[in-house]
């Protein structure tokens, strides 16, 4: 796969300048992100808690003169999330844009199966670091005055998802903390969108999604891997196929950039036209 950088983006440099920080940018929608936004002349923090991933990406951007740095954070903490708020304004003296991308499924099964501690992982893994990042970057977007958050949300927030309903309520949950702060911190002239995407392949997926850190190995149930197709094809839309990150991404950088200036609390479905 090459690592050019997307020759496809919207009229020149729609972020030129603009200090963005991409969460979870180790691999994925993530890294596409992060690459759009650095194609568009962003200056681009790869946060991802996998230092060897996130300085992976950095290389990416650096080698086609993006200016980038890492950032080995936990954003699962309010603590973390701050980390990442400070080492971004030390590095690059400002925030412009914040995309949480930090998420996913980790089992695949139906919700009597899941026990207490896997559904407490699952709201950990999809739905806190949205939350603490959003509360972390806030004291630095609103005395600037201005500032652009995106979500990565997932069209399981608002259709469910087979075998994933804490998942489903984590995105459910994004879905409504972006609306909320989009009409809350709008006088301050800040926007707050999400993006949901459908079935997304990842191929250079660094860690399966059924792994966890030490400690909190996954137990998957018998036939997890029946359950995941059945999944996946239920959630093909109307141009039966997966999606791409760099599909993703580029919904992702239309919303960060100042073409989408009067759109905020908006959840934008990237599926391949589910219904």
């Amino acid at each position: 796969m090459s690592d050019a950088l997307d020759p496809l983006y919207a009229g020149a440099k729609r972020l030129h300048g603009k200090v963005c920080i991409v969460t979870g940018a180790g691999q994925g929608i993530g890294r596409a992100a992060a690459r759009r936004l650095g194609a568009e002349g962003g200056r681009i923090v790869v946060a991802d808690r996998m230092s060897d991933a996130a300085l992976a990406t950095v290389a990416q951007l650096t080698r086609h003169g993006v200016e980038a740095i890492a950032a080995t954070v936990d954003v699962g903490t309010l603590a973390g999330a701050q980390q990442l708020m400070r080492d971004t304004v030390a590095a690059f003296g400002r925030i412009d844009v914040l995309v949480n991308n930090v998420g996913g499924t980790i089992w695949w099964q139906p919700y009597d199966q899941y026990d207490e501690q896997q559904i407490e992982l699952e709201l950990s893994r999809s739905l806190y670091p949205t939350l603490w990042c959003c509360k972390a970057v806030l004291p630095y977007l609103i005395p600037q005055q201005s500032g652009a958050i995106v979500n990565v949300s997932s069209t399981a927030g608002s259709r469910g998802a087979l075998y994933r309903v804490p998942y489903s309520a984590s995105k459910g949950g994004v879905d409504a903390l972006t609306k909320t702060l989009a009409a809350e911190n709008g006088r301050y002239k800040i926007r707050v969108n999400a993006v949901a995407p459908g079935v997304t392949a990842i191929p250079d997926r660094v860690t399966s999604r059924l792994v966890l850190e030490p400690g909190h190995e996954a137990r998957a149930a018998q036939g997890t891997d029946a359950l995941i197709k059945e999944t996946r094809d239920a959630a093909l839309g109307a141009l039966r196929r997966q999606g791409t990150p760099e599909e993703q991404a580029a919904v992702i950088a239309f919303l960060a950039s100042d073409d989408a200036g009067f759109i905020t609390g908006k959840v934008i479905d990237c599926d391949g036209g589910l219904p």
